[in-house]
């Protein structure tokens, strides 16, 4: 039993140093700078670092309507545009059936961000010249009948052999009628050949995940009008050559062109994962769906810092309450659960690096409880550990019998605070509420971490 719990308490001991150098600030001991190749620091929300929020409101034409894919597929193209801000930890979700909350911590240029944000996608397939372009080539496009590819090569980089494939599938006749095109986001122009647009979003009637004749997933879609007799003249005469989609002329999947393609067709070798996100993209792009801000706020980065310089105040004070009333109440065991406590906080801490998680001011709350609740599960144990040495058993057997006892109501009890913290996470996800996830995430993980050191580290200390 003793070499047993001499070989926990090392790896324990091994646990505690690891996490408390990830802890520690990023540049402090950083051997061969591996925090920060790895960008382990901590994530700061909007309300720490100061930023811009903004809720968008999907505003749909006259006749048409928005689903739940379509506003996914918009939320991607939010993303890849905010991507181009170089904003760290954006924070961009879906709340309720027409509304996407976008957090951008750390914006300069509020205004700018929130220009960019509200504009349509334009979504285009485009003539490649024969060339495979790379999923987040930006490129630049214009609106017109595409012509074969001209002699001279552009400088593009070819995809790998797993480039997907267009094919066709059995086509209506369809009649003619006017091509629409959305107006385009501003899009700065990059260096380069300037490539003709096929069809755009507005061509698209609709898009969707199915399979083929071998029952390999597929991105179906099928256009309107005259779109469909520009796509069937093109593919005829591109057989074999690839064609991009580009979404605010940025290119978001390759495919080459099997067989000629009129009003329905299918887009092929994609994963499963692949097949839904183009699915929604192209179905978000063909509904052109406008977005009006509804609700913006501006947090200056003075008031996070200050909501930092408070908050760690706060767990230190807090912290330091729980050790001196452990060790005037419990003595030697509450001197063990301290330091118990001090390894539950560097692991916690550690893994809010490694996940990571976006902190906020609720998560700093949920962690500062979650303290609290790690010393509840040793104020359990040892209070029936007084018990029963009570009843007259012997110190070791004691300490197995009150760990054994307390067990139960632990388990039971974290695993009811772990249901809750799921709930209010999904609630806070499904109304956009970040401050309400930050909260049930960063507590969700104290309360894991606080069983292990409850059961694992408090009970080897009291062994050895």
């Amino acid at each position: 039993m003793r070499s047993r719990s001499n070989l926990v308490l090392a790896l324990i001991v091994i646990v505690t140093l690891v996490t408390t150098w990830i802890s520690l600030p990023t540049d402090f001991l950083d051997v061969g700078n591996f925090k920060e190749d790895n960008e382990i620091y901590i994530h700061e929300g909007l309300d720490l670092q100061g930023g811009l929020q903004v809720v968008l409101e999907a505003r749909p034409p006259e006749g048409q309507s928005i689903d739940g894919d379509v506003l996914n597929g918009t939320r991607n193209t939010i993303e890849r545009r905010v991507g181009g801000l170089g904003v760290s930890e954006p924070l961009i979700q879906t709340r309720g059936d027409d509304q996407i909350v976008v957090e951008l911590p750390g914006v300069n240029d509020p205004d700018a961000a929130i220009n960019l944000l509200r504009e349509t996608a334009l979504l285009e397939i485009i003539d490649t010249q024969g060339v495979p372009l790379n999923i987040g080539t930006r490129v630049n496009t214009t609106l017109g009948a595409a012509e074969v590819p001209a002699t001279s090569t552009p400088e593009a980089s070819p995809t790998t052999d797993g480039t997907p494939s267009a094919e066709a599938t059995p086509s209506a006749d369809a009649t003619a009628s006017p091509e629409g095109s959305p107006t385009p986001p501003p899009v700065a122009t990059v260096e380069g050949p300037t490539y003709t647009t096929i069809v755009s979003g507005a061509d698209i009637a609709n898009a969707f995940p199915t399979t083929d004749q071998f029952g390999t997933l597929v991105v179906g879609f099928e256009l309107d009008g005259g779109a469909a007799d520009t796509f069937f003249e093109y593919t005829s005469s591109h057989i074999g050559q690839p064609m991009s989609i580009v979404v605010d002329k940025v290119v978001i999947n390759t495919a080459t062109i099997q067989n000629a393609i009129s009003n329905e067709g299918s887009i092929s070798g994609l994963t499963a994962q692949e097949v839904t996100d183009l699915s929604l993209q192209l179905k978000s792009g063909a509904l052109e769906v406008p977005l009006e801000v509804v609700q913006s706020r501006t947090v200056g980065p003075t008031l996070g810092q200050d909501s930092i310089d408070k908050s760690i105040v706060a767990g230190i004070v807090g912290l330091t309450m729980v050790a001196i009333m452990m060790v005037l109440y419990y003595r030697l065991p509450g001197l063990l659960s301290v330091i118990a406590l001090l390894t539950y906080t560097s692991i916690v801490f550690a893994l809010f690096k490694l996940i990571p998680v976006t902190l906020t001011l609720a998560g700093i709350a949920g962690f500062i409880l979650s303290i609290g609740m790690a010393v509840d599960a040793n104020v359990l144990i040892f209070s029936r550990l007084k018990d029963e040495i009570r009843s007259g058993r012997a110190i070791r057997n004691s300490i197995e019998a009150g760990f054994d006892h307390a067990w139960p109501s632990i388990r039971d009890s974290n695993i009811a605070t772990m249901i809750t913290c799921v709930i209010l996470y999904w609630f806070g996800r499904y109304t956009g509420a970040s401050i309400i996830q930050g909260f049930a995430l960063t507590l969700f993980i104290g309360v894991v971490v606080s069983m292990f050191t409850a059961i694992i580290v408090t009970r080897t200390l009291l062994r050895v």
